[in-house]
This record gives structure tokens, C-alpha cells and sequence, in this order.
């Protein structure tokens, strides 16, 4: 594992590098998620409750990740049969940059926040393998993340995530809860209509 950039901040392990990516590269992104959205859509999942998530998502790479009744997981094809779509080159420049030459990610799951959209505290506990980090890149409006413990519960500390920032959640904040708490709606005119993109890298196997 690879590490070639250093971080601007660390919050309890949380690796954070501030604006790294530029408008241009986030604008190629934006084209190439098109291009995956048009073959695997974006949904809303279904937690284990019953509920309805607020996000939107979709994913790319071996694996994507799915949420039923039947609780959270990683699963090799899309609800309609079709495999999903490879993880394009501009997304894994980033993992290879940031993470590992060595070690590619199987899967790259992408978030779409509307206005009111959040995500509660969780934990990505779902891969086999936690030795290889998360890496998340933000892209659109801000998003105010916090960042809790390996157990549920206790102080927490927050900070606003902007279009082009990058984490990476390895090592004592592999397992550490986080989630979004809100949108601040109309601060990025990266996407047409507004709202965020988060995507997620991550080793499955």
C-alpha cells in the first residue's frame, strides 16, 4: 500500500486533502459518471427497515453495493441481470494516486445527495479484507461530515467537505462511524441541477 500525497488534516485517523482535485478533472469525472449512470441508474435502496434511503446511488467496478429487507451487501450484478459497469480510468487515477499501484478496487459506489439528502453514522464493514482503506472523493455541493468512534455513540467532530476534496479512511479509521449530516444546497455549480456526488472506492474481496 501506497501512500504518494499528504494530507492537509487528520481527524482521528481520517486523512483529508483539501481541493485536489481541479474543476477540470471534476468535470471529466461528472462525464464519465454520465456514462455509468446511463447503463446502471441510480436508485434508492431500501434499508433493513423498510425505509427508504434519502441518497440516490449506483456503482461500478466487480461489485456493487446493495441494500434490501434482507439486510446490506455487495453484489456482482445489477437487479436487472446486467453486470455493472467497469470503474472508468479518471476514478481509478485517483485510487492509484492516493492508495496503491499495486491493488486495484473492486468497486466504486456512487452517491447522489439532493438538497435534503443525508446519511446517517455507519461503519463500511461490509468488505472482507479492512486492511485496504476507503477512499472518498466529494464532488458538487458542500457536506457536512462527522466523524465518530469504533463503537455507536460519544463525541463526534464535523467539518464541511468541498467539491475536489478527497479521504481516505484507513487504518484506526477503517472502522470508525461517519456520515453525512446535511447539504448546503447551491455552494458548487459542478452539477446541472445541483446537489452532491460522493464516491466511495473500496476492496471488496
Amino acid at each position: 500500500m501506497t501512500n504518494f500525497e499528504t494530507p492537509n488534516l487528520v481527524i482521528r485517523g481520517f486523512k483529508i486533502f483539501k481541493e485536489r482535485l481541479d474543476l477540470n478533472i471534476q468535470n471529466d469525472l461528472i462525464s464519465d459518471l454520465r456514462e455509468i449512470v446511463k447503463v446502471a441508474p441510480l436508485f434508492s435502496p431500501h434499508v433493513p427497515g423498510g425505509n427508504k434511503m434519502s441518497v440516490k446511488m449506483t456503482s461500478a467496478g466487480k461489485y456493487g453495493w446493495f441494500s434490501d429487507s434482507k439486510g446490506y451487501r455487495y453484489v456482482s450484478r445489477q437487479k436487472n441481470g446486467n453486470n455493472w459497469p467497469q470503474i472508468p480510468n479518471s476514478i481509478m487515477e485517483i485510487w492509484q494516486k492516493f492508495v496503491s499501484l499495486e491493488r486495484n478496487p473492486d468497486c466504486c459506489l456512487i452517491n447522489y445527495y439532493s438538497k435534503d439528502a443525508k446519511m446517517g453514522m455507519h461503519q463500511d464493514n461490509d468488505e472482507a479484507d479492512f486492511d485496504w482503506p476507503v477512499l472518498s472523493i466529494s464532488l458538487g455541493d458542500d457536506a457536512l461530515f462527522r466523524i465518530g468512534n469504533v463503537e455507536k455513540g460519544g463525541k463526534t467532530d464535523s467539518l464541511w467537505l468541498n467539491s475536489g476534496d478527497i479521504i481516505v479512511m484507513g487504518d484506526e479509521a477503517r472502522l470508525k462511524y461517519h456520515g453525512i449530516d446535511r447539504i448546503r444546497s447551491g455552494t458548487s455549480n459542478l452539477l446541472k441541477n445541483g446537489g452532491r456526488i460522493n464516491l466511495t472506492l473500496r476492496v471488496v474481496d
